[in-house]
């Protein structure tokens, strides 16, 4: 019987995270990191991609490539998954970890139901949902053929649940609704795709609760009230649930939803 270290180590084993340049990606890609895989950061933001990779790199003894894309077109997708192959020739671990989020700058986004834009809530899908769907039909090869593909798929309480707006009362946030939609549509996805990839590739979700981001005392005081653990989530509460998804702890498991809430959706 394999010990617990054995299973967790991912050496030799490659990942695909895109999202990779923001600050759960950057902590996804540091806990794959710290299990000895190589990892492609993918990310619509060059700069802060490099920057991750940059710091990765200097910290551990790995491989780091930055894949440079835009995911609201799908057309970048297999030109990016095959600069992958080439440079790896193999891929273990895909997470899809990029999307539009509620803090995101666009237009009609985090504003009342009434104010959101129907452009938007498209390019939100886009991104949130239909890029996921794009990057598993085309890495599918790749993770079938390793042997033991995951992939990943980052969620979020609000496609579980509805919001509560008395959180956002006087604050100046908002909660799109195409936020909301895509997630929901993104946790039916990983388990319609953990019935049709397997036995070959496992497909499992992580929804994080809501991430501390110095957000307005009231709103924090107001979510910390609602949570179980009372406090929000940091980066870092996420790597535990990718260390175990991402690697051999989990290889009787696909089709589940790990939630990392600190009890919200409990209640």
């Amino acid at each position: 019987m394999r010990h617990l270290a054995e299973m967790m180590d991912l050496s030799g084993r490659v990942a695909l995270v895109t999202g990779g340049g923001g600050r759960i990606g950057a902590a996804i890609v540091e806990a794959l990191a710290e299990l000895h895989a190589s990892v492609a950061i993918l990310d619509s933001d060059r700069g802060r991609a490099e920057q991750v990779a940059n710091d990765i790199g200097a910290e551990y003894p790995i491989r780091v490539l930055v894949l440079a894309a835009d995911l609201e077109d799908t057309d970048n997708v297999p030109p990016a998954v095959g600069e992958l192959a080439r440079a790896f020739g193999r891929l273990d671990i895909l997470v899809n970890c990029a999307a539009f989020v509620g803090t995101s700058e666009l237009k009609g986004w985090a504003v009342p139901f009434a104010e959101q834009d129907l452009e938007t809530w498209k390019r939100a899908l886009d991104v949130n949902l239909t890029a996921a769907f794009a990057l598993a039909q085309s890495c599918a090869p790749l993770l079938t053929e390793s042997g033991s593909g995951s992939i990943i798929n980052v969620a979020s309480i609000y496609g579980l649940v509805g919001p509560d707006l008395r959180l956002y009362d006087g604050t100046g946030y908002g909660n799109p609704a195409a936020y909301a939609a895509s997630k929901g549509g993104l946790l039916q996805l990983t388990r319609w795709l953990a019935t049709v990839m397997a036995p070959s590739v496992r497909v499992n979700a992580i929804t994080p609760g809501g991430v501390w981001r110095d957000q307005a005392e009231a709103f924090v005081e107001r979510y910390v009230e609602r949570t179980p653990l009372r406090r929000m989530a940091a980066e870092e509460d996420i790597k535990g649930a990718i260390a175990y998804l991402a690697s051999d702890l989990s290889s009787y498991v696909t089709g589940q939803n790990v939630v990392v809430d600190g009890g919200w959706t409990a209640w």
